[in-house]
Formats: structure tokens, C-alpha cells, sequence
């Protein structure tokens, strides 16, 4: 709902996040102006403001939707598990918009911890919990510890592919995104120490 009450229109939702996903490939992060993804997407600079207060949670929603949208379907086999994980991370954090807008939101970050931690509550929550029934059902089967640390791992696979596709992009992904589904599948068979 938007503050006036009305029901919020899905596809101009989307149209502004594409507009704004676009304009911070070919301009930048601190080119890219709400003013801009307005005219981007055929809207008036009002409609944007009653769905995101600002451009810093615009371009979160824009980038970081990448990586919330499809969390991949267990199989049954841990390890290739993570890996769909750690490639779906990869390609979210390596797409080109996100690379753009990553470090002027973590410059931002650094002056307002409070808007820090609401956008990691907001997307670490899902993401987490999806982990963490994951693990659980491969805890029950014997394919992991019992009480192995979700966050843990998620923190793991959130830094690694995050610095980098920040630093190399998609390169020599398939051989990057193995090698780290590894190490998480160890974590994973590691019980958490008191």
C-alpha cells in the first residue's frame, strides 16, 4: 500500500526498478538521480517517491532483488546445493548494475549503520531462513552436522561472491563457484562450537 492508501501497480514497480537497474549500468551510481529514473521509465518523479523514500532505497531494491528473487529448489544433494547457491549469489552480485551501485551504497553504509542494518534485516531474513531449512533437511538425512551454523555459512557465501564479483565479475565463475561450494559444504559438516 502506498501512503495514500492505494494498492501499489506491480509492473510500474518493476518498470522503475529496470529503469533504475539501466541507468546505474550506463551512468553510474551517483548519476543515477530519481529525477532520471522517472524520465527512464515514463513516470512522473511523484510516483517514485511514493514507492521508495529516496535513491539509496530505490537502487537497494533494484540491485539487491537480484539475488532474493529465486532461491534455488533443494535436490537432495548438499553439495550441489550450495553450489546453485553460491552461483546464484555470483551472478546476482556480478550483474552490471550491481556492481555499479555496491560501493556507493557501502560509502553511504558508512555514515548511516541504522539503514545498514535494516536492508540486511530486510534481505538476510529470507535468504537465511531458506539456508537454513536447506541444511536442516541435510541434517536429517546425515549429509551435514546437525547443528551447523546457517548464518555462518551465509556470511561466508555472501562475502566471497560479493568481493568477488565486485573484483573479476563472472570470470572463470564455474571454477570459482566450485571451489566455494566446497569450503561451505565443509562448514557445513562442521557441528558449531560453544
Amino acid at each position: 500500500m502506498t501512503a495514500a492508501g492505494t494498492t501499489r501497480d506491480p509492473q510500474l514497480d518493476s518498470q522503475v526498478l529496470r529503469a533504475a537497474q539501466e541507468l546505474l549500468v550506463r551512468d553510474g551510481y551517483q548519476a543515477t538521480t530519481i529525477a532520471a529514473v522517472a524520465r527512464r521509465a515514463g513516470v512522473v518523479t511523484t510516483s517514485v517517491y511514493r514507492r521508495w523514500p529516496g535513491k539509496r532505497a530505490l537502487v537497494e531494491e533494484a540491485v539487491f532483488i537480484l539475488d532474493t528473487e529465486n532461491h534455488p529448489v533443494p535436490t537432495g544433494d548438499l553439495r550441489a546445493d550450495l553450489l546453485a547457491w553460491t552461483r546464484l549469489f555470483l551472478d546476482a552480485a556480478a550483474h552490471p548494475a550491481a556492481r555499479s551501485a555496491i560501493p556507493g551504497l557501502l560509502s553511504e553504509y558508512h555514515d548511516d549503520r541504522e539503514s545498514y542494518r535494516r536492508l540486511l534485516d530486510a534481505g538476510e531474513r529470507p535468504t537465511i531462513a531458506a539456508l537454513r531449512e536447506l541444511l536442516r533437511d541435510a541434517a536429517e538425512s546425515g549429509r551435514a552436522a546437525l547443528d551447523c551454523d546457517a548464518e555462518a555459512i551465509f556470511e561466508f557465501l555472501r562475502g566471497a561472491t560479493l568481493m568477488r564479483a565486485l573484483t573479476h565479475g563472472t570470470e572463470d565463475a564455474d571454477h570459482f563457484s566450485r571451489r566455494i561450494a566446497d569450503a561451505l559444504y565443509a562448514v557445513a559438516q562442521t557441528p558449531t562450537s560453544e
